[in-house]
């Protein structure tokens, strides 16, 4: 294969796995990044092997250019701001982002009149307010969003069905549900809990685990898995359908607070207690994120492979190498 693969958010988690998956394949890989603001811990194991181009998707003269130097066969189109809490403070920066840098690339495409597929992933998150009786989640269920970061994520999906509808942009549309593992920032569930456990560990925090609300049902898939299904996602599904991926499985769905027991119960420290305060809780939650994602199955023959204890011993370990190692 000579295939030309370009990445956008490659220097963030989703991204820098993929880019790991993609380079054992043996196939050319360009990555985007800024270059006043781009971290680029998670690619620096990689960074020889990437064809980097300076690039602001949310400036859509950088963004063509891009194009044009990658000239890339498939597009995953992995930069967002993805973290839910700061949306509500910063709403319009979340549309120039997600919304209008998805914009900029898709018109690009047909500016160029490139016929490479890219794939666009939305989130659970946009569902919302699914009630008990409305799981599991499907392609078809109401959207119902309760934070700002889920509306530009309904907005760049809407709009990049509108770019295949109008002008037969190759477009792949899917909607993950929640997946963790290394190199998650320490920002979101997970690596928040296991962060504070690595630090309590090495005595620099006190053993309180200090969280949100934690009564939210999730199903997990390990990074690596979802990835597999980004790849498979893009060789397989047809441009402009949508499809759901995620663990169907019931010994993979989890409240946080059940999580977090798990964390502990592995933890080389007793006793850490557990203490919800205020500004980590959330204005809205999103209660229940199960999917049903049996069409992304059936069509493609993916599953998850990998079990939620290994994803929170990769993750636990790799907060223990970061603090350990001083690793900022």
């Amino acid at each position: 294969m000579t295939d030309n693969i370009l990445i956008t958010g490659i220097t963030g988690f989703v991204g820098s796995h993929l880019a790991d998956l993609i380079l054992k394949k043996g196939l050319t890989v360009y990555g985007l990044k800024r270059w006043h603001l781009s971290k680029m811990r998670n690619v620096r194991h990689i960074s020889d092997k990437i064809k980097w181009i300076d690039c602001d998707i949310t400036d859509p003269i950088s963004v063509r250019n891009a194009l044009k130097i990658s000239k890339p066969d498939k597009i995953f189109h992995l930069a967002a701001e993805s973290f839910v809490s700061p949306s509500w403070n910063h709403p319009s920066h979340y549309i120039d982002v997600n919304y209008k840098g998805t914009v900029n690339i898709l018109d690009s495409m047909r500016d160029l009149e490139m016929k490479s597929r890219i794939l666009i992933p939305g989130s659970g998150e946009e569902y919302g307010e699914i009630h008990e009786n409305e799981l599991p989640i499907t392609e078809d269920s109401i959207l119902r969003p309760v934070n700002p970061y889920a509306v530009t994520k309904i907005a760049q999906d809407l709009i990049a069905n509108v770019y295949f509808a109008s002008y037969g942009i190759n477009v792949i549309r899917v909607r993950s549900f929640n997946h963790e593992g290394p190199r998650r920032d320490n920002v979101f569930g997970i690596p928040w809990y296991a962060y504070q456990i690595a630090k309590i560990e090495q005595g620099l925090q006190e053993p309180e685990i200090k969280t949100g609300h934690t009564g939210d049902k999730r199903n997990f898939t390990h990074i690596q898995d979802l990835v597999e299904a980004y790849w498979v996602a893009m060789e397989k599904c047809n441009p402009g359908e949508l499809y759901l991926i995620g663990s169907d499985e019931t010994e993979k769905i989890y409240t946080y607070r059940e999580i977090i027991d798990k964390l502990i119960s592995i933890s080389s420290i007793d006793n850490i207690s557990v203490k919800q305060i205020p500004e980590y809780t959330r204005p809205t939650s999103v209660p229940r994120l199960i999917g049903d994602t049996s069409k992304f199955r059936k069509l493609t023959g993916w599953k998850p492979e990998i079990s939620v204890d290994k994803i929170l011993e990769d993750t636990l370990e790799y907060w223990r190498d970061f603090v350990k190692n001083n690793d900022y």
